[in-house]
């Protein structure tokens, strides 16, 4: 097995993490902080997170509940990280259908709901996306029928439109001056 970025460390230890709390859970975005910059900054929680006093990891912090499903895009929209947050990561459960049922989804909002709730080929997936300010991705997805550790996708590259919203909530919302 080659080199684990802090990322893809942290990101697995959140799929864990998940998958022993189990399906049907609410969405969750977790700031991610360096344990050096944590323990300078907050030595009593680094104490209680259990961070070791010399390790150089990535620490996840949970932040205040998301909206339930709908909504978790525009959420991230309004999303402002202070500088000492290195990167962030979501986890998000969704339910995806095959490509012919796609083009049989009802436009009202509840009905879909309802009809990929009810479909035969669905599959329900959690996803742990994970972005740092530099630009580095990871990810991983579970499926509902194919529960176990070592049947976890990951990559770089899985869930890129997921990706590219947690990427933009480091972007300032203004142009520089000047």
């Amino acid at each position: 097995m080659g080199c684990v970025s802090l990322l893809e460390e942290v990101v697995l230890d959140l799929e864990r993490h998940s998958a022993r709390e189990g399906w049907d859970a609410a969405p969750r975005l977790y700031a991610l902080v360096r344990s050096t910059e944590l323990r300078r900054a907050e030595p009593d929680l680094a104490d209680r997170l259990g961070l070791p006093p010399d390790a150089d990891t990535l620490a996840a912090l949970e932040q205040p509940a998301l909206p339930e499903r709908a909504g978790v895009e525009e959420a991230l929209a309004s999303i402002i990280w202070p500088d000492a947050v290195e990167g962030c990561a979501l986890v998000i459960e969704r339910v995806v259908l095959p490509p012919e049922a796609e083009a049989e989804l009802p436009e009202d909002e509840a009905e879909a709901a309802e009809f990929a709730a009810n479909h035969p080929g669905r599959e329900d997936v959690r996803m742990v996306v994970g972005v740092l300010r530099d630009g580095e991705r990871h990810s991983a997805l579970r499926l509902r029928r194919h529960d176990s550790d070592d049947e976890v996708l990951t990559g770089p590259d899985l869930v890129p439109a997921l990706s590219e919203a947690l990427v933009a909530t480091f972007e300032p919302d203004e142009p520089p001056e000047g």
